[in-house]
């Protein structure tokens, strides 16, 4: 069986703290007012004021060449501003999937008309994505697309079903992963393509919501009938869907956003058991924080590794799993220490923001890849399948 190295992370360097600081400053004067069961939907808020804020600031697009809107700043720098967000509770799901993951696929695989055309708006917090990967009947086996996309001369012709695509019905562009040639049984990863989809004028296009079990409008499915999109927003090459969607997923399942979902949860925690003297209490704590700073450890040794162009998928998927299981724990490391019981009408911040994570936390294992599928990439690492 062999072994999954994590190299070491990024040093806090003088101009990194300087950047902590001066980025805790701006979330202060961008969040004031924001009560705890707000900070508590974390990266489902969506607030497109929010994100243009971060964009006029040189707040996303960090990582990016200047000449498409970008700053040229380390991938560390970034680490540090997605953290401190996260952490804060702030709104980010009208810029979050396009400068984590958006962004940079169309760095590596897009044309310069593509660059030139959603780059710039991507950086200035203008323009939404999101994700169309999962389909029904699939989940994460993504392999299983059907979703077809025909060419027909200038345009192509896309017909299927994708499930699960957060703020479809809000964003402004989706990356769709669809079969655009034949792909057999022992080898289902051949055929596939990627398209840029313009979300607010592709006929033939119609976007459903799923209410989720706290009662809220996330997910949506989105149903593609002969819809056209233009053949110049093909992504990349023709075939190299697999390739090119293993890549983004690298972006999508290391982030600090794979354990810092319940946070707002923890702070009220730590607030309510105050001046109460408890053995218990403090052990508790005590691993809660301990397995907070491993997450965090192997976190940034991806960023190092993303950085350094290396294949992070397989850490990355370590991370998205270990840490959907500590972010899926905290309600019930909750209830065992504090005797309330969660409501989401409580004007108390403990009990409305305790039943916000509890109803939200079931689909932390789904999205960026089940547990299952995960399971097995990094049994595949390790050469025991």
């Amino acid at each position: 069986m062999s072994s999954i190295a994590f190299p070491r992370p990024p040093a806090d360097t003088e101009a990194v703290l300087a950047l902590r600081t001066e980025f805790r400053a701006f979330l202060d004067k961008e969040l004031a007012g924001h009560s705890p069961r707000a900070r508590s939907d974390n990266w489902y808020g969506f607030d497109r004021g929010f994100s243009r804020a971060m964009g006029q600031a040189g707040y996303l697009g960090m990582i990016w060449p200047k000449q498409y809107g970008g700053h040229e700043r380390s991938a560390y720098e970034r680490y540090v501003v997605v953290e401190e967000t996260l952490a804060a509770g702030a709104p980010v799901g009208a810029h979050w999937i396009a400068d984590r993951q958006s962004g940079p696929s169309i760095i590596k695989f897009g044309t310069e008309e593509q660059k030139a055309l959603l780059l710039p708006g991507i950086a200035a917090g203008e323009l939404a994505f999101c994700i169309g990967m999962s389909e029904p009947d699939s989940g994460s086996d993504l392999a299983a697309t059907r979703t077809r996309a025909v060419r027909d001369g200038d345009i192509y012709r896309v017909t299927g079903t994708k499930v699960w695509t957060s703020f479809a019905h809000e964003a402004d562009w989706v990356i769709l992963f669809c079969r655009t040639g034949s792909g057999g049984p022992a080898d289902r990863q051949q055929g596939t393509s990627q398209l840029l989809v313009d979300l607010k004028n592709t006929p033939g296009l119609t976007i459903k919501p799923i209410i989720d079990l706290a009662g809220q409008h996330h997910f949506n499915e989105m149903h593609f009938e002969d819809a056209i999109v233009p053949a110049n927003m093909l992504l990349g090459e023709e075939g190299n869907g697999w390739n090119q969607v293993m890549s983004e997923l690298a972006f999508e399942r290391s982030g600090p956003e794979r354990f810092l979902s319940s946070i707002e949860l923890l702070y009220q925690v730590i607030e309510a058991l105050k001046g109460i003297d408890s053995d218990a209490a403090q052990i508790t704590l005590g691993r809660v924080t301990a397995r907070l700073a491993v997450l965090r450890r192997l976190s940034r040794s991806v960023t190092a590794m993303l950085q350094s162009g290396q294949d992070a998928g397989l850490q990355a998927a370590i991370v998205k799993d270990v840490g959907a299981v500590f972010e899926q724990a905290m309600p019930d490391v909750a209830r065992e220490l504090i005797d309330a019981e969660p409501d989401p009408a409580a004007a108390a911040a403990y009990a409305s923001v305790l039943a916000n994570i509890t109803l939200n936390a079931p689909s932390w294992s789904l999205r960026g890849g089940t547990r299952e599928i995960l399971r097995g990439i990094i049994a595949r690492g390790l050469g025991t399948r």
